[in-house]
């Protein structure tokens, strides 16, 4: 497999392009040549319209979704031809969902401290 990520993409996170590079990725100018060249897309955060205009048949698009309050994101993805794979949806071999729960944790230390 090789690896490709945008430049800066680890920036304000204190990981350097060098950092990816010496860990074997490829990091490239855009979000847009990604796109062009990987058969899988990871993401931390739901696509925007923009990266939903980028996605390929077949191309695989591993990610939050949150589709139920998004027509429109859920409409762009089935246009697209892409294969959209939502974190919330992954279950683990007794039905828990181990991609979601540790989001689920921090949405509820910060709900203390947010109010």
């Amino acid at each position: 497999h090789k690896i490709v990520v945008e430049a800066d993409a680890g920036a304000a996170i204190g990981f350097p392009d060098a950092a990816y590079e010496a860990a074997g990725a490829t990091v490239v100018p855009t979000a847009s040549d990604v796109f062009a060249v990987a058969d899988m897309i990871v993401k931390v955060k739901e696509p925007q319209p923009s990266e939903i205009a980028m996605l390929r048949p077949e191309q695989i698009l591993f990610t939050y979704l949150h589709l139920a309050p998004d027509v429109a994101q859920t409409r762009g993805l089935l246009e697209s031809g892409a294969v959209a794979i939502a974190y919330e949806t992954v279950t683990d071999q007794f039905g828990g969902l181990p991609l979601l729960a540790p989001m689920s944790e921090v949405a509820g230390r910060l709900s203390i401290q947010a109010g």
